[in-house]
């Protein structure tokens, strides 16, 4: 098995819009994107006359009319980049939403490890892991860092299931062989390298160089691995290279737990330091409780951040300081970290980090001794706020940054890959008020009326948007989701 080539080339025409740095998006109006049959960008022209493609493009190219496929963005209607989570866990889709009363440790042993455990049966790890990425593309998710279980074939299930549908995807078997119920833990350390290895092996044989699909290095988080473990995986990633995806600082009994397991290492993220499994292809979740010397050691490592604003809050884990890791040279993308968070979309997570952002904005009252409140002097208290163009950052171009793919996607730069989704926006129909009401069409909640300009139509988007204003979805250049 091998990611499907593209049988045409293929020419865009419209308004495309992507974030060219942190804070200000481009607005490509009347432009064309040319994307040859292996999914990339060869030509990017803007103020362009549809009728001169077969005069003056097409020959630039050595294209023939007959081979070039043409899609028009409608009015209303703009091409973005794909949204990339950095953080989300495939086996516990089935438990979005549900998190009751518990707090991190606790959810875990009432909900995660039970429903993970569970899919050592693969029909049943067919049946939710095929769901999660269908869902996750209708979001426009076109690259996603998923966590899978302990079990082998479930995970290399998962990594087939994404090739077969399209989506790029870092797909890591999780490692636990020390904290965790006896029901679900590795048999030791050097079984859990070996699983490993069986997995990086499987992927390797439907994705030889690794262009769509990924291994990638999970240990759970710390206290989910022994000491013996940690020293293997650490050498794994010396031999390979490859990415590693791992949790840290997320709650505050984590923290204690971490103290107490590692009396050695001076803080949380020394643990991952010792072990060498904090370097530029690390992703950190979450980062809520990082002490200043820790932020400073994860920029000087390279590593990055994946920031789940959603998740966060709905475990009452703690809000993260994004402008304070940014500021620090941390690079920073967004996870939906599903099931943590309810939410499989990262629009969705777009916006709770702006939201959360706010918070962050808003003074203390008296006597409040969360670390935020004691580092954020009153005139740096507006800084910390996210913007709409800062938010859709970290979800495109930021978020290509933190899983290593800033050459290849986010942007719609010549040589990019077309990871892409069409986004459409409704119009309200302008009727006088003799006309009859009709039904409103189910065209999202993004109502537009004409007189808001592009960056307000951008704004309601973030705020009001869902999987319905999400029309096609391509991933390297190949059409992996179409709204009907």
């Amino acid at each position: 098995m091998a990611p499907q080539k593209n049988e045409k080339n293929q020419l865009f025409l419209g308004l495309f819009i992507h974030s060219i740095k942190l804070g200000e998006l481009q607005y490509l109006h009347d432009t064309a994107v040319c994307v040859d049959k292996s999914g990339k960008i060869v030509a990017v022209e803007q103020l362009f006359d549809q009728k001169k493609a077969e005069e003056t493009l097409y020959p630039k190219l050595g294209w023939k009319t007959e081979d070039v496929d043409v899609t028009i963005a409608e009015d209303g209607q703009f091409f973005f980049p794909g949204f990339i989570d950095t953080h989300i866990h495939a086996p516990q889709y089935p438990n979005s939403g549900i998190f009751g009363k518990s707090t991190l440790l606790d959810w875990l042993n009432a909900y995660t490890f039970p429903m993970e455990a569970s899919l050592s049966s693969l029909p049943k790890a067919r049946r939710v892991y095929t769901r999660c990425i269908q869902r996750t593309l209708s979001h426009g998710t076109t690259t996603a860092a998923y966590y899978a279980t302990i079990h082998v074939p479930s995970t290399n299930l998962l990594a087939d299931l994404c090739l077969s549908l399209g989506q790029r995807a870092f797909v890591g078997r999780v490692c636990m062989d020390n904290l965790g119920p006896d029901y679900y833990l590795d048999e030791s350390a050097s079984h859990s390298l070996v699983a490993t290895r069986a997995t990086i092996n499987h992927i390797r044989s439907i994705d030889a160089s690794f262009d769509l699909i990924s291994p990638i290095l999970t240990p759970r988080f710390a206290p989910a691995c022994s000491v013996e473990a940690m020293t293997q995986l650490g050498a794994l990633h010396q031999e390979t290279n490859l990415p590693i995806q791992t949790h840290i600082s997320e709650n505050v009994d984590e923290l204690k737990l971490v103290k107490d397991m590692f009396p050695d290492s001076k803080n949380y993220t020394d643990v991952y330091d010792r072990f060498g499994l904090l370097g530029k292809r690390t992703i950190l979740a979450h980062a809520i409780h990082l002490s200043e010397e820790e932020a400073d050691l994860v920029a000087q490592r390279g590593s990055k951040v994946s920031h789940c604003p959603c998740s966060n809050s709905s475990l009452t884990s703690g809000v993260a300081r994004v402008r304070w890791l940014l500021d620090k040279g941390v690079g920073v993308g967004l996870g939906t970290d599903v099931s943590g968070g309810y939410s499989p979309s990262i629009l969705d997570a777009a916006r709770q980090a702006a939201l959360v952002s706010n918070h962050l904005a808003m003074p203390p009252r008296a006597g409040d001794k969360r670390p935020d409140a004691e580092r954020l002097p009153e005139d740096d208290r507006g800084r910390v706020r996210l913007s709409v163009e800062e938010v859709l950052h970290l979800a495109t171009r930021g978020g290509a940054e933190v899983v290593g793919l800033g050459e290849k996607i986010g942007g719609f730069e010549v040589g990019k890959e077309w990871d892409v989704q069409l986004i459409g926006l409704g119009f309200v129909p302008d009727e006088d008020d003799s006309t009859e009401v009709k039904q409103i069409e189910d065209t999202g909640n993004v109502d537009i009326f004409g007189w808001e300009r592009w960056e307000e139509r951008i704004a309601k988007w973030v705020f009001n948007g869902d999987d319905r204003n999400v029309k096609k979805v391509w991933v390297r250049g190949r059409l992996v989701h179409e709204r009907r």
